[in-house]
């Protein structure tokens, strides 16, 4: 009997689920246990071309319809993802190996925020007048066309709405590739739009590995790229997408900051440390995985987050008690453990966790190093695992030289009840999605993404339409026209 995770075929293309088994088989392992639950295959050249072309020729009659009617389709998409969220969780968990306790209100439901909100901006996009005498201008918002979307393995439901509902509510196409670590997820979401009335070949979804990704990235009928993932894959990306004058928008990876000044209250810093660490079995990228404590309340803020730390269930994903679950490869899981080692030999204390769970899958205990200074490796490169760094400080003047003093700037996050404060150092820390006494709140009414190497452009929010629409201006001149002869 086929496992209930094996899609009906690895792509989505002009509405419809397409399969053509001469790719490069991608096997799909359950994280939890390390067995095989699926099996998709890589995009063929002519899958790509399939995909690309259908989605460029549907783009024009989508683009002609009233974003009201768009908007429609999208708002009917969420109330379907919302009425099938038990399934799409369990689709998510089996995808990641995120526990269900946690893709049960964060991912399908997160997707569905996503396409509820731009499905109700959709009608709002207008252009503006603009007076000049008795000559005018006035600017029509227009589509940018085919986009491509590139997703990570961590958020696979939210990320493929992330980008697919702005794209679609501004009149684009989208040709969106998952991780081939977690390809499953998409292709619902692409059932899911169709079902809602989006027409044929408006939101495809196609397999692979990194050759496909660059098949659509370089495509010179793509006219924007989206990509969430590595600043590493990033950067490739975005001289690709340069080459052919794309535009583009970079969700990269971070190393943030977590100030924790002395007078913040306890027990809210613990949880927003755990939040911004532990949350995905920390497998995300806005993760404030350097921790600065101020000396006064460091040994109280190491005990009661031990304390905490360890009320954390690993356990089956599936059961709705467990509340960490494992990483989502095997691969994965090693990268951690070598960084765990790393911190161990550079003279950082374990605090708690450092080790591998002792159960079958990928699961590495909750780890915490405390006495971590700025220049050791797990201060200094993104683990993308459950490690939290604590720091230590003294003034606020010196942690924030310290907490900008990287090649990131995705987040940053302040724990304190001197407001005025708090403002301040928000105001000179060098990073693009900012929490204060909170950490990893990501609804989409607010823009999301960095500065620096965390990446370009902004996902959600208004700041969206900017990147997946461009504005064309008319300039009307009512009288004779002067010219030198």
């Amino acid at each position: 009997m086929t496992h209930p995770a094996q899609p009906k075929a690895s792509h989505f293309i002009n509405g419809e689920y397409v399969e053509d088994t001469a790719g490069t088989p991608i096997p799909v392992i359950y994280a939890a246990t390390g067995e095989q639950i699926a099996t998709v295959y890589a995009a063929t050249p002519a899958i790509v071309e399939q995909a690309l072309s259908t989605a460029k020729e549907a783009q024009k009659a989508w683009a002609k319809m009233t974003g009201t009617e768009r908007g429609r389709i999208l708002r009917r998409a969420a109330d379907i993802m919302r009425e099938r969220n038990h399934e799409l969780s369990v689709l998510e968990t089996y995808d990641t190996g995120k526990p269900l306790q946690e893709t049960l209100v964060a991912d399908a439901t997160s997707g569905a925020d996503a396409l509820e909100y731009f499905g109700g901006l959709a009608g709002s996009l207008t252009g503006e007048h603009i007076p000049m005498g008795e000559d005018w201008v006035y600017t029509v918002r227009e589509a940018l066309g085919l986009c491509v979307g590139i997703g990570a393995w961590n958020y696979p439901t939210q990320i493929a709405c992330w980008k697919g509902a702005p794209a679609l509510a501004c009149g684009n196409s989208m040709v969106f590739k998952p991780s081939e670590t977690t390809p499953l997820c998409a292709l619902k979401v692409a059932e899911i739009l169709h079902e809602a009335g989006a027409p044929a070949g408006i939101y495809n979804v196609i397999q692979g590995m990194g050759e496909v990704g660059g098949a659509l990235v370089t495509d010179p009928r793509v006219d924007k790229v989206s990509l969430t993932g590595s600043v590493p894959t990033g950067k490739k990306v975005y001289a690709a997408a340069a080459e052919g004058m794309k535009h583009v928008t970079m969700e990269l990876g971070g190393k943030s900051p977590l100030i924790i000044f002395d007078d913040a209250d306890i027990d809210n810093a613990v949880g927003g440390a755990i939040n911004g660490n532990f949350y995905s079995s920390g497998q995300v990228c806005s993760n404030g995985t350097r921790v600065f404590v101020q000396k006064g309340i460091k040994e109280k803020f190491l005990a009661r987050l031990a304390e905490r730390t360890g009320n954390a269930i690993l356990g089956d994903p599936m059961d709705e008690a467990t509340s960490f679950g494992p990483m989502v490869t095997e691969n994965q899981m090693n990268i951690v453990l070598g960084y765990i080692e790393k911190g161990k030999e550079e003279g950082a204390r374990v605090v708690c966790g450092g080790a591998r769970a002792d159960m079958p899958g990928y699961y590495i205990q909750p780890t915490v190093f405390a006495d971590v200074t700025d220049d050791m490796t797990i201060a200094r490169e993104e683990i993308f695992g459950p490690v939290m760094s604590v720091l230590d400080f003294e003034t606020e003047e010196e942690v924030v030289a310290r907490a900008n003093d990287t090649e990131f700037g995705l987040s940053a996050g302040v724990f304190t009840n001197d407001f005025s404060r708090a403002h301040r150092v928000i105001g000179q820390l060098e990073a693009g999605s900012c929490f204060i006494n909170s950490y990893n709140d990501a609804p989409v009414e607010a823009p999301f993404g960095g500065v620096k190497a965390s990446g370009v452009g902004r996902e959600n929010s208004k700041e969206a339409i900017k990147h997946f629409s461009q504005v064309k201006s008319v300039y009307v001149r009512m009288g004779d026209v002067e010219a030198a002869f």
